[in-house]
């Protein structure tokens, strides 16, 4: 073992060692989950040796100097522009991660729509529903096609029932398990047949959203096609070492919940206190040295790769499947041998694999040999041992 701490026995060194081993092996071989692991910040590791907190709004001064909240503006600025939003009308920070993105987005609707009723697809991210809690807002679950997409038709008649009061639509683009996208036109249109004016949408773009201006054809999801705010995880498709996400949405709409807090000498806009002043320093980095370009990139391998494992799944008599457009392979459960080895998140009867830009041909060939050789049942029911 290589002594990592003289301040530390040998013990809890030994300790540090086997964690070390143990995450490494586990970071090689999971393939279930909306994780990029081939990001490196090694250059900008010597910020960590400072005490970075983004307190209050990050587009407005703070008597706390030790921040990021330049470069969080420019990250905001970045995905405001992916996402079609009002140059003169939009505004945002670095999250710990889609589900406090979510929380704001919903947050931030019920606010401006104190008496609305919320609806989501029964295919939102867990967390829609923990926050719609929270929040104590009246909601409404949406039945999910066979694809995962909201089903627009038990939607419409949803809403007929639920006309007189304001309405909050938490869009998914890209759900958990089968990476279905919700057309927000389709949403908006529905509610401008129905004449309800008081509405918001919501869009939860946890992984897609970071890829979504890349994909052939168009689908509608920014903020022309009707959203009011735009939700991202950062450590999904980018990649980070911490879990961060992205909230946009639009300044206007912020201005209306806004609280001026003199303690910090800023507004008070945001979910937490402190916020991690790091996480928009990984993810403004990342922007720099990728672009729009490199983003792109990124995609259309996962694309590729996803593609190739669909085929050879498919090869092997497995009846595999993609929505347009997306990279998780959607396929029937596995044994827990495998979903064990690999990771795999299962719900019900489908697992999936989702084909993050550092998944390789290689890994996917490796995976689909160790499918071909297992003796285990899928279907075979654990009995209890006493």
């Amino acid at each position: 073992m290589i002594p990592i701490s003289e301040s530390l026995s040998i013990q809890d060194c030994q300790r540090l060692f086997d964690l070390n081993q143990y995450i490494e092996n586990a970071r090689d071989t999971f393939l279930g989950y909306p994780v990029s692991k081939d990001f490196d910040y090694s250059e900008i590791n010597h910020f960590f040796k400072y005490p970075i907190n983004n307190l209050g709004d990050p587009f407005e001064n703070c008597t706390y100097k030790v921040q990021t909240h330049e470069l969080e503006m420019e990250v905001i600025g970045f995905f405001a522009k992916l996402f079609r939003a009002d140059p003169k009308d939009y505004w945002g920070y670095v999250t710990n991660g889609s589900s406090e993105s979510n929380l704001y987005g919903l947050y931030l609707a019920r606010e401006l729509h104190p008496k609305a009723i919320v609806y989501y697809s029964e295919s939102a991210h867990y967390s829609i529903r923990k926050n719609i809690h929270l929040l104590n807002i009246p909601s409404i679950a949406i039945r999910s096609q066979e694809n995962g997409e909201i089903d627009y038709d038990d939607f419409e008649n949803t809403l007929k029932l639920n006309r007189n009061k304001p309405a909050i639509v938490l869009a998914t683009f890209g759900t958990t398990m089968k990476e279905a996208k919700d057309d927000v036109s389709k949403i908006k249109n529905i509610l401008k047949r129905l004449v309800i004016q008081d509405n918001y949408i919501h869009c939860d773009a946890a992984l897609s959203g970071s890829y979504g201006a890349f994909m052939q054809p168009r689908f509608p999801f920014y903020f022309m096609d009707g959203a009011e705010s735009i939700s991202i995880s950062g450590h999904k498709f980018i990649g980070s070492p911490i879990p961060t996400g992205v909230i946009i949405t639009k300044r206007s709409n912020r201005d209306r919940i806004s609280k001026v807090i003199s303690y910090i000498g800023s507004l008070d806009t945001t979910i937490s206190g402190s916020r991690n002043g790091h996480c928009p320093l990984f993810l403004w980095y990342a922007i720099k040295k990728l672009g729009v370009e490199g983003l792109k990139k990124r995609y259309l391998h996962s694309l590729e790769v996803a593609e190739y494992c669909e085929q050879k799944l498919k090869t092997i008599g497995i009846p595999a499947w993609r929505n347009p457009n997306s990279i998780t392979v959607v396929f029937p459960k596995t044994t827990e041998e495998i979903k064990s080895k690999w990771q795999l998140a299962t719900q019900g009867d489908i697992s999936h694999i989702i084909c993050m830009p550092n998944v390789t041909i290689e890994q996917i060939d490796l995976f689909i040999n160790d499918i071909e050789n297992c003796t285990e049942n899928p279907n075979e029911i654990t009995e209890f041992s006493w």
